[in-house]
């Protein structure tokens, strides 16, 4: 699902900066983890790790994606906004990760948390009210935020919206969702989101 955005007022440079790797990212999912009960999420987090492990280790990006990162001509930044207790972050994360690493340099990423950064979540609230994740800020060489995508590509928001109209929970529908996808949707998004 991508969204237009206007100027929010935001330092952007200044959250990008105080921002952390995947690397970094990993490590403090793991760390999580090993907090057990201590961590408020603790139930959440190691089927989380488990996906996102599982993409990271098995995800190949498919050719026209590839293709388009290469015509990359002037290098962005990417900021995502996330949490390790986010399935959607699981399942998307290790994606926009990868997408990062085949660009060699022309696509600057970070991740910063949505919990500690209060303003910028509610400035990238999806459908103007919900504070879902995760949020990629598309943004130039110069940190003013041209795009944005998340919390999910829109078959995905659509199938969250309509259980939830219901009164239902969307989790195990999203989940399948997403194995029998397999990753297309995220793609074809990136992909939108780079030619754009």
């Amino acid at each position: 699902m991508q969204l237009n955005t206007i100027d929010k007022g935001l330092n952007y440079k200044e959250y990008f900066d105080k921002a952390i790797s995947y690397a970094e990212y990993q490590d403090n999912f793991q760390a999580e983890i090993a907090m057990g009960d201590k961590s408020k999420f603790a139930k959440y987090l190691p089927q989380n790790w488990s996906r996102q492990s599982r993409m990271d280790r098995k995800l190949t990006l498919r050719d026209d994606l590839v293709a388009a990162i290469k015509e990359i001509k002037e290098p962005f930044n990417w900021l995502v906004i996330t949490e390790h207790w986010c399935g959607d972050a699981s399942q998307i994360n290790p994606i926009i990760q990868k997408v990062a690493a085949e660009s060699v340099g022309k696509i600057n990423l970070r991740f910063i948390y949505r919990d500690e950064n209060e303003a910028l979540i509610n400035a990238h609230l999806t459908d103007g009210r919900s504070k879902s994740i995760p949020i990629l800020l598309h943004m130039d060489s110069s940190f003013n935020v041209l795009s944005t995508y998340g919390p999910r590509p829109a078959v995905a928001q659509k199938i969250v919206m309509d259980i939830l109209a219901a009164g239902g929970d969307y989790n195990t529908d999203l989940h399948t969702w997403y194995a029998r996808d397999k990753q297309q949707a995220i793609q074809d998004d990136l992909l939108n989101l780079i030619q754009s």
